[in-house]
């Protein structure tokens, strides 16, 4: 199996007493140990306007991360595309592709939250045709050498050429988050990996990575496990009553995102917005307790046929994966069983 991060830096606002960039320094010693102890990859998130400090400025951050690292890969978790002027963000993309030797990953979405849409005073309802037209831009900008003029719906270029090029080609692969049968379906049809969200119960996440594999077939392409990328929150408790405590602060914080996230009319219905949030489901989808309890989830899932997980730190920091790495890793580290599945996707 692979492991990799997933999660965001908390850089808060204060006085001249706060010292603001703390949180991103924690961040990147992080990931940085994470790339020592053989995770495979980190995936920031892209977020705004939270007033507890998430990651704004995604692709800035895992530059400077990219600077201080040499083998782990790069990802985004997701970038919301409706927000930004893709030709600009395909710049920035391809520069951080570019000095990273091809490290880069690209998840993208639509966005979910209200609070966010609602400060750049940009219409949810027009974030899935904002997100069709800044992927085909961006996919544009990266396969034209020569220069082209676009007009569209909501961007329009004249005479324009995206440099630098990117190191992978034709472009950095593309992830996205789906977790409605349709969206699936759509990640498939469009070639592209899948993440998973973190909070989704077990049964349902195996649900979908299976649905996405059936997709993936029925379109005459061979399935390869490591292009599903299943997020967790991870936390290496001492013991009962430690992943117990943990439990509960991971559902006022979850709480606290959702208030953020929902519509004044209450009709956000993305899945992410679904899931339960008591004590007994949020326990059983978060990757939460004891070494053994943790090997026992993730047995749950490689038996099922996953192979890649991204875990969020629910609060263990360093030492957690420390922890992981040494006590749980070698127990999925089945060499034979990579080397058969990378073989089957070549």
């Amino acid at each position: 199996m692979k492991f990799g991060l997933f999660g965001s830096a908390q850089a808060k606002r204060g006085g001249p007493d706060v010292d603001s960039a703390k949180g991103y320094r924690d961040w990147l010693e992080y990931n940085t140990e994470a790339e020592a102890l053989g995770f495979h990859s980190t995936f920031a998130v892209e977020h705004h306007f939270t007033g507890f400090g998430q990651v704004s400025a995604t692709v800035n951050l895992l530059t400077y991360l990219a600077a201080q690292t040499s083998t782990i890969r790069l990802g985004t978790a997701v970038m919301v595309l409706p927000w930004h002027n893709p030709v600009l963000l395909a710049e920035q993309v391809a520069t951080l592709d570019l000095l990273s030797g091809g490290r880069f990953d690209f998840g993208v979405g639509k966005g979910y939250r209200f609070n966010e849409f609602k400060g750049f005073r940009i219409p949810m309802e027009e974030a899935e045709a904002r997100f069709e037209e800044s992927l085909k831009i961006m996919t544009k900008s990266w396969t034209e050498d020569e220069p082209w003029t676009y007009e569209g719906e909501f961007w329009s270029y004249e005479d324009v050429v995206v440099e630098p090029p990117t190191a992978q080609q034709p472009h950095p692969p593309f992830w996205m988050g789906a977790g409605s049968p349709a969206s699936i379906e759509s990640v498939a049809e469009r070639g592209y990996n899948m993440l998973v969200d973190q909070f989704a119960p077990v049964d349902t996440t195996i649900g979908r990575v299976n649905t996405f594999r059936d997709c993936v077939e029925a379109r005459g392409r061979i399935f390869n496990p490591y292009e599903v990328g299943v997020a967790r929150g991870l936390y290496v408790a001492k013991d009962a009553a430690d992943r117990d405590a943990a439990i509960e602060r991971r559902i006022a914080a979850r709480a606290r995102v959702d208030n953020l996230a929902q519509r004044p009319d209450g009709g956000n219905k993305s899945s992410i917005m679904s899931y339960d949030d008591s004590v007994e489901t949020t326990a059983e989808a978060a990757m939460f307790g004891t070494v053994d309890e943790i090997v026992a989830k993730i047995q749950r899932f490689h038996d099922a046929g996953v192979r890649y997980m991204l875990f969020s730190d629910g609060g263990t920091g360093i030492e957690g994966l420390r922890t992981f790495s040494k006590e749980i890793m070698p127990h999925f580290a089945d060499e034979e069983d990579d080397v058969a599945v990378a073989r089957a996707a070549e």
